[in-house]
């Protein structure tokens, strides 16, 4: 089986490449699988076998006047990305393409070619970009489902994506362009994969037909990781600093604690200044230690110090998949009960979760983790035995090969 992955970036700078490489990898170890990249070119990208059909590289975030063209075509539909991914179709020959991120950069203009091949496409779906403009469903500190109904236009209306009126404009026509007139992924995608049922439910509460839908979570290889199970002494939060990951309730929360512990904060975002502001204001300087973007083996030890593990969401989380790695390495976790994450925690058992933005609710639970060691460090096993039991690589893959077998038969019959 020959598979054809598809994701704008070859490197890891969200959740989804890191899904995408995780994949890769995976599918690649299994005998008889032969697995091609396709992906836009940047200098972080990780080398390849294929990287010569790389579509040509651009930063939406330093927008330059004399690239216009550039972004309009990857946003609309990008005839250079369609071209080299026919040739690189021709010379791979795949039996089935897996679609992840493709959004504004590489554009849906890919899959009129694979259409023209009949060549059977699966799409991931790694948030809500597939239904609503503003993908992630999230403005100005709040949820925002205005759009619902393919009522694009309350996107450009309210400012809702990145708070820039030319931004959501682009975005909205996009939206109206791909789904209503084009109708692009309508026709050419076979199969989504949701990475949690409240995804799935939240695409067919939005009109996407549930027969075109199908669940099958993310995993973890726990074999290389040993669990550090000693309870260390800082609370520990890591990932993207941006609004709708509730940092700033967290931040509110240790305002509110008995106990003086203090707080790591791993990461970077646009947010980060205004939380460095919060932190001022609430007087927690010397309890909260903003660390920056750490990685590999920095990040393990930082992460093997902490007492325990906050995810402190406020928007539709697609699934917490910083929750299967931390209880991977023995980590107890209090989350926000949002999205998807319940679905990455059993509830009560291995994990706390708090209403989102409570962040009296969210100071309570902490308090009673600091003051309960002997249950936390049994959460964390109870946590680690849950992720070994159900989120394991070998079941990840035989539902993953299971859809693309069947995918395949569909179009050879």
């Amino acid at each position: 089986m020959r598979v054809l992955l598809v994701n704008k970036y070859n490197f890891i700078k969200g959740g989804a490449d890191k899904y995408f490489l995780d994949l890769a990898e995976l599918l690649a170890s299994q005998p008889g699988v032969e697995v091609a990249k396709f992906c836009m070119q940047h200098p972080s990208n990780l080398p390849d076998k294929y990287s010569n059909y790389f579509v040509s590289g651009f930063n939406y975030d330093h927008f330059q006047f004399k690239k216009l063209w550039q972004y309009l075509s990857g946003t609309f539909y990008n005839w250079e990305a369609r071209r080299k991914f026919g040739a690189l179709l021709d010379e791979f020959e795949p039996d089935l393409i897996h679609i992840h991120n493709i959004y504004h950069h590489i554009s849906p203009s890919i899959l009129v070619e694979a259409k023209r091949r009949n060549i059977a496409v699966v799409m991931h779906v790694h948030d809500y970009k597939l239904v609503c403009p503003n993908y992630k469903m999230f403005a100005h500190g709040q949820i925002d489902e205005s759009c619902k109904a393919g009522k694009y236009y309350r996107c450009f209306l309210n400012k809702a994506f990145k708070d820039s009126w030319t931004k959501s404009l682009l975005v909205t026509l996009e939206m109206y362009l791909h789904h209503s007139i084009l109708k692009i992924y309508e026709r050419n995608i076979d199969m989504y994969i949701a990475p949690s049922r409240f995804v799935k439910n939240k695409l067919v509460e939005w009109s996407v037909p549930t027969e075109r839908l199908r669940v099958i979570y993310h995993f973890v290889e726990t074999r290389d990781i040993a669990p550090v199970y000693n309870l260390g002494e800082y609370l520990l939060y890591f990932g993207r600093l941006d609004k709708e990951k509730g940092v700033d309730v967290l931040i509110r929360a240790m305002a509110k604690l008995k106990s003086k512990n203090k707080l790591k904060i791993v990461g970077f975002g646009p947010e980060r200044k205004s939380l460095m502001s919060l932190v001022k204001d609430l007087q927690l300087e010397r309890r909260v230690e903003f660390v920056g973007p750490k990685y590999g083996e920095e990040l393990e030890q930082i992460i093997a110090g902490a007492y325990l593990i906050v995810v402190p969401s406020i928007w539709y989380e697609v699934f917490g998949l910083v929750l299967l790695e931390a209880a991977a390495k023995g980590k107890f976790v209090i989350a926000s009960d949002i999205g998807g994450i319940r679905e990455a925690v059993e509830a009560s058992r291995s994990a706390l979760l708090v209403k989102p933005a409570n962040v009296r609710e969210l100071a309570t639970k902490i308090d009673w983790s600091l003051a309960n060691a002997k249950a936390v460090s049994d959460f964390a096993h109870e946590a680690r035995a849950f992720v070994e039991r159900n989120f394991r690589p070998e079941q990840h893959l035989s539902q993953i090969l299971a859809l693309y077998q069947e995918l395949i038969k569909k179009k050879v019959n």
